[in-house]
């Protein structure tokens, strides 16, 4: 089915589940995602045959979030969300929002960083690139908050709300680079509050709560904005097709309350991962201290045994 731009005329039917769920892949999703899934595989295959144990609770979270990219950029949602804002908003919010969590919570660069080889002595090798990477100046600036909360919000308002929607929209090409943005976006936005992986930087869990809760009003105020619009907003979807037997305003009212109620998924979300996060690493500081205090009694016991020995032998 093309969908190469908007203004053009897309003969479709009215949207049902079963025709926004059929398939109708994207190639470039498709590749990508297949590819993504295939390299995850290959790290965790490595991993079992030294006898090393990897999580499957992360397999399946990364799986899933490979899952849902798939879902709304290989399916009849792709076509549909060319010509209806509702649909569209259904593909940017899994895609920026629930997506990136999804995928952060399988900790790709933990598995990576574990399955891929040392390279030898002077050498770099995919390994040791990564690990640079990891350290670069370049990612502490792309996930500090002061970068990553302004995208966050400027990815929703300075694209919806002015003509660079409308520009992108006009291309395959442009479509495309949208929907990664928005993936991009999202990834760089939960991977410091509650990312797995290692990074250049990771706040206290207060800190990373308080990072969470910044730019989610200005998600919810977003939505509000849309759903309140006396008139459509976006070039892109002011004339649906006939076809759809629907009324372009109430379709944007419509994207508006999924971009208002999205808001609270990732938020709940998140926020029970890093409680969760929270607890574990509690946890471990409780472990640590107590395995510390063991070493400091059996010491001391020692001592004190080999002073009533020095007693003992004193009185002999």
């Amino acid at each position: 089915m093309d969908h190469s731009g908007h203004g053009m005329t897309m003969d479709l039917p009215p949207f049902t589940l079963g025709r926004g769920l059929a398939w109708s892949a994207d190639p470039f999703f498709l590749i990508a995602c297949l590819v993504g899934l295939a390299l995850y595989g290959w790290g965790v295959v490595r991993l079992m045959r030294r006898g090393d144990k990897w999580p499957v609770g992360r397999t399946i979270a990364f799986v899933v979030g490979v899952l849902s990219v798939l879902l709304v950029m290989c399916t009849g949602l792709n076509d549909y969300g060319m010509v209806m804002f509702s649909v569209h908003m259904v593909q940017h919010m899994v895609i920026s929002m629930l997506s990136p969590i999804l995928i952060l919570l399988g900790a790709p660069i933990t598995l990576a960083l574990r399955a891929l080889p040392v390279a030898g002595k002077g050498r770099k090798g995919p390994r040791e690139l990564l690990l640079a990477l990891l350290h670069s100046r370049y990612l502490r600036f792309i996930t500090h908050p002061a970068f990553t909360i302004p995208l966050f919000i400027a990815s929703l308002y300075a694209l919806y709300f002015t003509p660079l929607f409308d520009f992108l929209m006009e291309s395959k090409t442009g479509h495309i680079a949208m929907m990664c943005h928005f993936l991009a976006v999202g990834l760089v936005f939960f991977w410091p509050i509650m990312g797995v992986d290692p990074g250049p930087r990771r706040p206290g869990y207060l800190l990373r709560m308080l990072e969470l809760f910044a730019g989610m009003p200005f998600h919810a105020f977003f939505g509000i904005a849309l759903m309140m619009a006396s008139a459509p907003m976006v070039e892109t979807y002011k004339n649906p097709p006939s076809s759809l037997g629907i009324d372009a305003l109430a379709d944007q009212t419509a994207a508006g309350g999924i971009a208002w109620a999205f808001s609270e998924i990732p938020s709940v979300l998140v926020l029970l991962a890093l409680l969760f996060q929270w607890y574990r690493s509690e946890q471990r500081q409780a472990r640590r201290t107590d395995r510390a205090a063991d070493r400091d009694g059996d010491k001391e016991l020692e001592e004190y045994n080999a002073y009533l020995a020095s007693l003992n032998a004193r009185a002999r």
